[in-house]
């Protein structure tokens, strides 16, 4: 059972019921709707289906939150592509990667973290921003365009409402002069906000004359600039990224390299590039200068400045000269030409029990620390009564450990050595399968010396010859030093490793860049506000009203007011339109504060 209600409550329906800005099916409303509310029946409402769905999740992700959440999450995607190695970058490093981690590995590629920035879950990312951002920004600018075209609005009826609002009485002799004053304050006003950068549209009643301007739009400008140079970045880094290439090289000093893929030790196409159709020239290590600290000296054994020397050459064109140094790389051809690493090669040569020659190269050998203690592996598959690979480790300083090992204590050649752990039997290359040079699988082989075969490693200085085991033949640590020289500093050839990157987006996705930081300093500092001022005569005098209205947090809105209305008054002034006036501006603690709204104005005339 009900309660009745009071009068009082009957009342207080009957009012809400004709009041006529409360619609009639309002739920405070009388009759139906109410008793119908009253009764707790649920309010049905229409379902969507799919296509009110599918409007739903458009809007959802084009909504700049979302645009600004996948932004984020394309941050935090690209982390792992820092943290472990990457096959486009650093081929040798994943190797590497799988053989110091042969558990962990497989798991992180089969998640593609080897591949981050060609991964399903990144590209996914990367194409779900680049949709939020275009569907953000297409309809923004229409609606920014029409604004821009659109005159500045009606000058509101009651600018007292608005917190900046400044009020002036001027006045007059006569009701004739102060008619004339307030059109000549209205023109004043206009051609000073006019050239302070305002649009500007008169707006005349029968009771007072005004001016609407307003400025700011390079807000929004740079805002649509930002995003739009975002999605200008995506394009670039998407597209370019197809056209780019990145490859390593090897060059041993006094040889050439050539733009070839025959020439890469490994390559990393874009989608687009023809591996065919690469720019031609050619790369000479004529010499690579390296200095060291002294020992002795602080910082002893570090490395100081390196750098490799190049010839550069094009078909038919001239040599050249070039320089490589660490971080300030060779440009050549649209490529750019990257030091990455260096090391020793000692030569090598290998003959067999008949003394005819079947192995004589310089090899590389990888640096193992920092005084380039290193390692190298020699394969030789034909000539010898079987296949031989040897394991070696070079020593620019060599000295003997207490349990009878060898170790560098300097970088730089003082007493080179090196040494050798000798395998025979199948390298495993006969089956098709590549094998890195820089490796040697001994699963298959017999060790012959050195290690646990109980047979002594060989050991040579630069000019040695010794014998390999079992009268295989022997072998030669070939001294690069002139006849008769007194140290070994010309010993031993040095090499670099390079790095030859083209990156097809780098000039767009710099030009973006800009174009970004100065949208987002445009979106940041350029205040967006409207400035009106009127002029209402009134017998013998004339109210000035000024009044601003920013769109956003703008602290600096009163004072600009204030300055303006200084400024127009002092005009004035000096036209002698007005015999004295009157500050009317109510106090602040008695001034009716209003909420200033970007997309609203206060009731117009």
């Amino acid at each position: 059972m009900s309660r009745p209600r009071s009068d009082a409550a009957n009342e207080a329906v009957d009012d809400r019921a004709t009041d006529p800005l409360r619609p009639a099916d309002h739920a405070e409303a009388g009759g139906a709707a109410s008793d119908s509310a009253a009764g707790g029946s649920d309010i049905a409402q229409p379902a969507l289906g799919v296509v009110g769905w599918l409007r739903w999740g458009w809007r959802q992700l084009t909504s700049m939150r979302t645009a600004l959440v996948l932004l984020l999450l394309l941050a935090i995607a690209a982390v792992p592509g820092s943290l472990v190695p990457q096959r486009s970058a650093d081929p040798n490093g994943v190797r590497q990667y799988f053989v110091d981690n042969p558990d962990l590995a497989p798991v992180l590629d089969n998640l593609s973290l080897f591949d981050v920035y060609t991964s399903p879950w990144f590209s996914a990312i990367y194409i779900l921003l680049f949709i939020s951002l275009v569907g953000c920004v297409i309809p923004r600018t229409k609606h920014h365009y029409k604004a821009m075209r659109a005159q500045p609005p009606r000058t509101p009826a009651r600018l007292s409402r608005l917190d900046a609002h400044r009020s002036e009485v001027l006045e007059f002799a006569d009701p004739a002069a102060a008619a004339a004053g307030a059109e000549t304050a209205v023109d004043a006003a206009r051609q000073q906000l006019r050239k302070a950068g305002y649009r500007v549209e008169r707006y005349d009643t029968a009771r007072a004359l005004s001016v609407s301007a307003e400025r700011g739009y390079l807000r929004e400008t740079g805002n649509l600039v930002f995003h739009g140079a975002l999605v200008g970045v995506l394009l670039a880094v998407g597209i370019g990224g197809g056209f780019t290439y990145t490859g390593q090289t090897v060059i041993i000093e006094g040889r050439t390299w050539v733009n070839t893929m025959l020439d890469y030790t490994s390559f990393n196409p874009g989608r687009f590039v023809d591996e065919e159709a690469l720019e031609p020239y050619a790369l000479t290590l004529d010499d690579f200068s390296l200095s060291y600290v002294m020992p002795g000296q602080q910082g002893a054994g570090q490395a100081g400045d390196f750098v490799a020397h190049l010839t550069t050459q094009f078909p038919d064109a001239d040599p050249a000269e070039g320089e490589v140094r660490v971080n300030h790389p060779l440009e050549i051809a649209g490529d750019r030409v990257y030091l990455m690493g260096n090391g020793y090669a000692p030569t090598i040569t290998i003959r067999n029990s008949d003394g005819d020659v079947v192995f004589s190269e310089s090899v590389p050998f990888l640096p193992q620390d920092n005084n380039m203690t290193s390692q190298g592996v020699v394969k030789v598959p034909d000539g010898l009564r079987e296949q031989v690979g040897l394991v070696g480790f070079f020593y620019p300083t060599a000295q003997e450990l207490t349990n009878g090992a060898y170790t560098s204590v300097y970088g730089d050649l003082q007493y080179p050595m090196l040494t050798f752990w000798v395998y025979a039997g199948d390298l495993g290359i006969d089956g098709g399968v590549p094998k890195s040079v820089y490796t040697l699988d001994p699963e298959e082989m017999t060790q012959l010396a050195g290690g646990d075969s109980g047979v002594a490693s060989l050991e040579l200085m630069p000019g040695d010859t010794v014998d390999l085991p079992d009268g295989l033949g022997t072998i030669s640590f070939d001294s690069e030093a002139p006849a008769g020289a007194a140290g070994f500093e010309d010993a031993v050839k040095r090499y670099v490793s390079l790095s030859i990157h083209r990156d097809a987006s780098a000039t767009w996705v710099l030009v973006f860049a800009v174009l970004a930081l100065a949208g987002l300093l445009a979106a940041l500092f350029v205040p967006r506000r409207r400035m009106w001022v009127k002029a209402t005569p009134q017998g013998h005098t004339v109210q000035l009203e000024y009044a601003g209205l920013a769109r956003g947090e703008d602290p600096a809105l009163d004072a600009a007011v204030a300055q303006f209305a200084q400024r127009h008054l002092g005009a004035l002034a000096d036209l002698s339109v007005f015999e004295s006036r009157t500050l009317q501006d109510p106090a602040p603690e008695n001034r009716k504060v209003r909420d200033s709204k970007p997309e609203s104005t206060p009731d117009v005339d």
